[in-house]
């Protein structure tokens, strides 16, 4: 377990990092930016190239990055206390299918990229609805009967995404692909998903000595006077809407919420109180520099970031994986 001063200088460090990588994306591109034009651009209403290219372009796309990758991480968190699964990921309960679904809709009907999101929400929040419902119905709601819930729920929205592939015409289905691989590019308006990524930290730190105890059992955090139920549903609640914004923001990015919780459990430890703005500032900066890359690597042409995400993933998670024991984690 490693030390509080040791957890802290991993808080510290991972701050920096979120700023460096923020900086990085602001001057990474084929329009050539300095470091000494980003406080200029930055803080002034000058009309420059850099100016505009910054401000116009890059900051939404790198503050939506960070938002997006701090929100997967944190309900990734959470959702492996809320189904002691290390596992578990923030798509585990077809929350990212429903938003698929919706989004898919949207441009298969042709309509603009507010409708695009709108329909990509209103997905994710029926597809937790389903799963939460499902459930629950009897109130006899437990971790199995929630997963598989979520996974038959994730399967058919999986069926109705492939046949909305089959039917829309080519000159839709790049953008689909895009949006299915993760496209932080069509990132707007990026603010409503950084509030709710601070919103949610602020929300989260106050149950964390429930979620401490939650991890190490039920019986435990009942005994110890934790209403398990409500602490359940708040878990449930907040990564779902974390999820969901983050999917409707930049599309379905896998691995962020998986492997980032893992790294950072061996950095800060598993007390929450510092696991979760651990896992939001590493989730949030490893998105912005795999967004950088996806932009820089074979530019003028981009690559979806959700596809470095899992080339990135994957080998991190198998090579965590064979460090433990018995593959226990």
């Amino acid at each position: 377990m490693p030390s509080r001063r040791r957890a802290l200088a991993v808080l510290l460090a991972l701050a920096l990092l979120a700023g460096v990588s923020v900086a990085v994306a602001l001057v990474a591109g084929s329009i050539p930016v300095t470091f000494a034009d980003l406080l200029p651009a930055l803080g002034s209403g000058s009309d420059s190239t850099a100016t505009e290219v910054i401000r116009g372009l890059r900051l939404p796309r790198a503050v939506g990055a960070f938002a997006c990758g701090g929100l997967l991480a944190l309900a990734g968190a959470l959702m492996q206390v809320l189904l002691r699964n290390p596992l578990a990921d923030p798509y585990v309960l077809g929350i990212s299918g429903g938003a698929a679904v919706g989004a898919l809709a949207a441009m298969l009907a042709g309509l603009a990229l507010a409708f695009v999101n709108l329909f990509a929400f209103a997905g994710a929040f029926t597809a937790m609805a389903l799963v939460f419902g499902l459930a629950h119905g009897d109130n006899s709601w437990t971790r199995t009967r929630l997963l598989l819930t979520g996974v038959i729920i994730a399967a058919g929205c999986g069926a109705v995404v492939a046949l909305i592939l089959s039917i829309a015409p080519e000159t839709r289905l790049r953008g689909m692909l895009f949006w299915l691989m993760g496209d932080a590019g069509q990132i707007s308006n990026p603010w409503p998903a950084l509030a709710l990524l601070v919103a949610g930290i602020a929300a989260a730190l106050p149950f964390a000595r429930e979620l401490n105890l939650l991890s190490r059992g039920d019986t435990l955090a009942q005994s110890l006077g934790v209403s398990v139920p409500r602490i359940k549903r708040i878990v449930y609640a907040l990564a779902s809407l974390f999820t969901a914004v983050a999917v409707t923001t930049a599309g379905s990015i896998g691995f962020i919420g998986l492997v980032v919780p893992h790294l950072m459990r061996m950095a800060v430890g598993n007390d929450q109180r510092l696991l979760l703005p651990a896992s939001a500032l590493a989730g949030g900066s490893l998105l912005v520099l795999a967004d950088t890359l996806a932009r820089t690597l074979v530019a003028p042409q981009q690559l979806p970031v959700g596809v470095l995400t899992a080339l990135l993933g994957v080998p991190v998670f198998l090579f965590l994986l064979g460090r433990q024991p018995g593959g226990r984690s």
